[in-house]
């Protein structure tokens, strides 16, 4: 997939320093780039006049308490308050239209949508794209149309860009850090914000019900040496009674999956969660650099990155890991 063309990225400038109102939606369950690059955009056009909505299309609509510090929240709306018809429609870190939940009609009802984005498994819906899987994270591709725009980064721009780069590069641990990466964060910090406040809440910070949740998920881990092709496959299930038992939402327990995939003898690591809302599975995957998982877990219906990934299964649990082992004995091996 190649970088949007000079000509998108004026076009978008175009379109949106025109507009009057833009509607932002990013995908359901949404974490730190999906909300950090809608919020960030969404604060940077109201500095500029523009009215500006925000949502996403779940149920239930509640900002995960690790984000919840983020400046311009109050932008965000319930999608029943959502405009029906957006003349400017503008989608974050969303893959396909379907991702965009109880909000996917927007894409036809709009004036025009705008896709964001940088995940490989795009599929190119809406009508001007700024799409590059290269990008470490979506917030990237919004700083870079905010610099054109000639929008100045503020504090309540900075943090929710700074949010979604530190997640989505793993605390700047991932292979997708690059020497700009580290640029773009020191812009950021460089206009005040407590980035040691920020990495606290997402990542120290978290109900006392998590430890127990995740001392259960633990406790279930399986390992398979001889998966993925023999370079190995740790998973574990979070069920709905451990969301109950903990008082905690699917949107609370990504984390979990932070732990089990420092397992030394898996490539790949798998957190299968129950969804208590939708009755289905959401299953996550991370591969260590050897496997594209993103491929994977396309081709089983989701999508994502090469390293991150994951897809939703009506399955039962067992149909759906055997569904997933096969994907991933079959899946290439990246160079190292």
């Amino acid at each position: 997939m190649s970088a949007p063309a000079e000509a998108a990225w004026q076009q978008a400038v175009e379109l949106l320093s025109g507009a009057d109102e833009v509607a932002l939606a990013c995908h359901v369950a949404p974490d730190g780039d999906a909300l950090g690059s809608m919020l960030a955009l969404g604060a940077a056009l109201r500095s500029r006049g523009t009215r500006v909505v925000a949502s996403w299309g779940g149920e239930p609509f509640e900002v995960p308490a690790a984000y919840s510090f983020l400046p311009a929240v109050d932008l965000l709306v319930p999608p029943s308050d959502f405009p029906a018809a957006p003349p400017v429609f503008v989608t974050l870190d969303t893959g396909s239209p379907d991702r965009l939940g109880s909000l996917e009609d927007r894409v036809g009802t709009s004036g025009c949508t705008v896709v964001i984005d940088h995940h490989a498994s795009n599929t190119r819906y809406g009508g001007l794209h700024l799409v590059d899987d290269t990008s470490a994270a979506t917030v990237v591709l919004v700083a870079a149309l905010l610099d054109r725009m000639g929008v100045a980064l503020t504090q309540e721009i900075a943090a929710p860009l700074y949010t979604g780069l530190v997640t989505d590069t793993g605390s700047f641990r991932y292979l997708a850090t690059t020497p700009s990466v580290h640029e773009l964060a020191a812009r950021l910090l460089a206009t005040g914000i407590r980035h040691d406040l920020i990495a606290r809440s997402i990542y120290d910070t978290a109900p006392f019900g998590w430890v127990g949740l995740l001392g259960r998920a633990c406790g279930r881990a399986e390992l398979e040496v001889d998966a993925v092709a023999g370079l190995g496959l740790v998973w574990t299930v979070v069920e709905s009674a451990d969301l109950s038992a903990s008082g905690l939402g699917l949107a609370d327990v990504e984390g979990v999956i932070d732990v089990i995939r420092t397992a030394q003898e898996a490539e790949v690591a798998v957190v299968v969660k129950a969804d208590p809302v939708a009755g289905d599975w959401k299953v996550s995957a991370r591969s260590k650099g050897a496997v594209d998982v993103g491929l994977v877990c396309t081709a089983l219906g989701g999508g994502g990155h090469r390293f991150a990934a994951g897809f939703s299964s009506g399955d039962d649990l067992a149909t759906t890991l055997g569904r997933l082992r096969a994907a991933l004995a079959d899946a290439p091996h990246l160079p190292a």
